[in-house]
């Protein structure tokens, strides 16, 4: 025994000090590749990989009237583009429909407009909804990337009826909604297709100050009963990132204003709850109510540098997290963040070397903040090249917890290379009583080819649990190498994360382990109207669990297929295992997948997986089997209806004995009558079948831009049980019986000076 535990402590000893090396050698690569880079960089002059003629926008001597008609003089002056061509379901084919977009500017604001002609108006998809629930209509996309760095873009998309979203276009193509701006917009339908016009204020968003400048913008337009999205510029995918390829244009004279924004909030709640104490009665629970007066003001250091702050900040979220199955879990649900003082500049947290379903899915996870009472937000640009993100918060945590007060402090620096590469660092520290958990590192991302990019993280963590007297040391790293062209998608991936590695501000899937990841997809497109494109594809890890030195692995052969309305039908193959508490446990199977747009109407999604499956006691774990299924229909019977009915289900069998042990139903109803863009009214009804739970929600909500709204709400709790005087206590029941019901009132303005 005594051999055996020796030989153990060896082996690891050995395992660690070799992952040490690794990381060691790995960091002084980098060190030392890094000056040349950026000498490379500097002398290249920073230009884009795509070069284009960069013509002068002229300043519009009156502005246009934003009202959805395009007939203003602005827009005669103003650049005109519309050589559109399409990039789904191909590239570079010509559009089925045209399309112009113009773009004009004075001192103070952009103006955008888009003539989208279409042959069939009465097919146009557009509905009357609030911000950013855009993404089922037919929409167009303002890409402006006012930095011309290749990094990220400001994206402001329209409906045909002038309904807005907006986001950030982050590096790796990706869309982050968490971005809000004010803006004003108007759109409409008529018999040539539809027009939408668009002020964006320049106090909206973030620019370098000075006299004359170069920014990029890059215009999109989806079509929804065609799968058709095009744009211009043409984008071409061996030519380079997306934000490279996109139309430069020279401005000059732009007017910053120092933004100084005031955001108080009064929110007020009270809670009734039947417990035990009460006898089963619904009565007043004080310890649950709410009398929050919170301020939140933003600075504008600079024309590119932001300073937020918050006091007793209003978390208060308008629509609870809609349900997930919360039961035999191998890890935590993740769940979106929702709160405005955290959402803006979230994109500045995504890390190089990510790679999908990676273990070290965030570093940066902010509902781990859980009630701060006070914070502060540093996010902008120091230098053209040199971006900056800082958070402070001092939470406050409920119950007995160790420390009611820990500090979150988080940092983030990215200094910009040429194309879309970049190099950047990390801190992430949370500091709790005598102890702490502190993460720092590297990451970075270089483009080897116009089609061809490598990016790596390095991540090192300082644990120190209250009261313990020794500080654990630990590290995540990942190499990531992609590849793409018209035809074929090409990416690998390493990952090395050890036993002890904590990061208390982001979200960790799992650890102590090494894994190489491959995907690969080969593009297909047919001659035919129906089937637009077939992506086969496989997707594969092999991964060595360090913990209980055993081996697991993921197959997942998937065919899938895009075709018109929007519609994608797949089907998988898996061949898997996965390592569990010193076993190995089969997860091979298959999979079904289908959503579509059946009608202007009419949206479905569903999702079935048959799979081997594991039930997660630490202490006895067995083989299982089990289905999952997911399933939503939506149906807009007019511009401002939508009610949409999904379900979730999940069910469980002992392998052994083919014992049903579990199954898992919620059922969720969502009904929104949008009387206008800013007003709405809706009622949620969801039921979990599986703790016999109903809850009811209803919202009337007025937003007039963000951060001045107005909310009233109502929700209720009913379960399947009663008091019962006998016991005394609660009993099973065959009805429903009122729980817990509150309601909530919330209103806030936004001051811009």
């Amino acid at each position: 025994m005594e051999t055996a535990l020796k030989k153990s402590l060896h082996s690891r000893s050995s395992k660690t000090a070799l992952a040490t090396l690794s990381i060691a050698l790995l960091v002084l690569a980098i060190l030392a590749a890094a000056p040349a880079v950026i000498r490379a960089e500097t002398h290249a002059a920073a230009r884009p990989a795509v070069q284009t003629e960069a013509p002068v926008l002229m300043k519009t001597a009156t502005p246009p009237v934003i009202d959805g008609v395009l007939d203003d003089a602005a827009w005669s002056t103003s650049l005109k583009y519309d050589g559109f061509k399409t990039f789904k379901p191909d590239y570079g084919k010509d559009a089925s429909q045209k399309t112009e977009a113009y773009v004009a500017y004075d001192a103070e604001n952009f103006y955008f407009a888009f003539r989208c002609y279409d042959s069939e108006p009465s097919k146009v998809k557009a509905a009357v909804s609030k911000r950013d629930n855009v993404f089922q209509d037919d929409i167009v996309f303002i890409n402006l990337d006012t930095f011309n760095d290749n990094q990220s873009a400001f994206v402001f998309m329209l409906n045909p009826l002038g309904i807005q979203g907006d986001g950030m276009l982050t590096v790796n193509g990706n869309i982050e909604v968490s971005f809000d701006a004010v803006w004003y917009s108007k759109g409409r339908i008529d018999d040539h297709g539809w027009t939408v016009e668009a002020r964006i204020p320049l106090q909206s968003i973030r620019f370098p100050n000075r006299d004359v400048q170069t920014m990029r913008i890059l215009f999109i337009r989806f079509f929804t009963r065609t799968s058709e999205q095009v744009a211009f510029p043409p984008i071409d995918p061996d030519k380079g990132s997306l934000l490279s390829q996109a139309q430069p244009f020279q401005v000059s004279g732009l007017k910053y204003k120092r933004v100084v924004e005031l955001l108080p909030a009064f929110t007020f709640g009270r809670t009734q709850e039947a417990t035990e104490a009460t006898s089963g009665a619904l009565v007043r629970n004080t310890e649950l109510d709410i009398d929050d007066v919170s301020l939140t003001g933003k600075l504008g250091i600079t024309s590119d540098l932001t300073l937020d702050g918050t006091v007793n900040p209003d978390f208060s979220q308008v629509e609870a997290d809609a349900g997930q199955v919360d039961f035999n879990l191998r890890y935590a649900l993740y769940y979106e963040e929702k709160r405005p003082f955290f959402l803006e500049g979230n994109d500045l947290w995504q890390f190089g070397g990510a790679m999908e379903e990676a273990p070290l899915m965030a570093l940066v996870y902010t509902r781990n903040i859980v009630d701060p009472t006070f914070g502060f937000k540093l996010t902008g640009k120091i230098t053209p090249r040199d971006t900056v993100a800082a958070i402070y918060a001092k939470d406050r945590l409920r119950g007995d917890a160790a420390d009611e007060h820990p500090d979150f402090m988080i940092a983030r620096y990215k200094h910009s290379l040429k194309d879309d590469a970049f190099l950047g660092a990390f801190y992430t520290g949370r500091e709790y009583g005598s102890g702490f958990n502190r993460v720092g590192g590297f990451d970075g991302r270089f483009r080897l080819s116009p089609v061809a990019t490598a990016s790596f993280h390095v991540f090192g963590s300082l644990t120190r649990d209250p009261g313990a007297e020794t500080t654990d040391s630990d590290h995540a790293l990942s190499l990531n190498y992609s590849f793409g062209n018209r035809k074929v998608i090409i990416e690998l991936g390493y990952q090395d994360i050890s036993e002890g590695f904590r990061a208390d501000t982001g979200f960790v899937f799992r650890t102590g382990l090494r894994r190489l990841a491959a995907f690969a997809m080969y593009n297909i497109y047919p001659k035919s109207k129906f089937f637009q494109k077939i992506e086969p594809f496989y997707w594969s890890y092999h991964l060595y669990d360090t913990i209980y030195d055993m081996w697991e692995t993921v197959n997942v052969f998937v065919l899938r297929f895009r075709l018109p309305r929007n519609t994608m039908v797949r089907f998988d193959g898996l061949l898997a295992n996965e390592v569990f508490a010193g076993g190995r446990f089969d997860q091979s199977g298959f999979g079904f997948m289908m959503e579509s747009q059946l009608a202007k109407q009419v949206y479905v999604q569903t999702r079935v997986r048959r799979t081997g499956s594991t039930f997660y006691d630490p202490a006895d774990p067995y083989q299982g089997y089990g289905t999952q299924a997911s399933a939503a229909v939506r149906y807009q019977p007019m511009d401002q209806l939508d009610f949409t009915l999904s379900l979730n289900y999940v069910d469980f069998f002992r392998t052994s004995d083919r014992t049903k042990i579990y199954d898992y139903l919620i059922l969720r109803n969502r009904n929104t009558f949008q009387l206008n863009k800013y007003l709405f009214v809706r009622g949620i009804v969801e039921y979990n079948d599986f703790y016999k739970r109903m809850t009811l929600d209803g919202l009337l909500s007025f937003t007039y831009i963000p951060g001045t709204v107005l909310h009233l709400g109502y929700g209720s709790a009913l379960e399947k049980q009663e008091w019962d005087e006998g016991l005394p206590g609660f009993a099973p029941s065959s009805r429903f019986h009122e729980m817990k019901r509150g309601f909530f009132f919330k209103v806030s303005y936004l001051w811009r000076f």
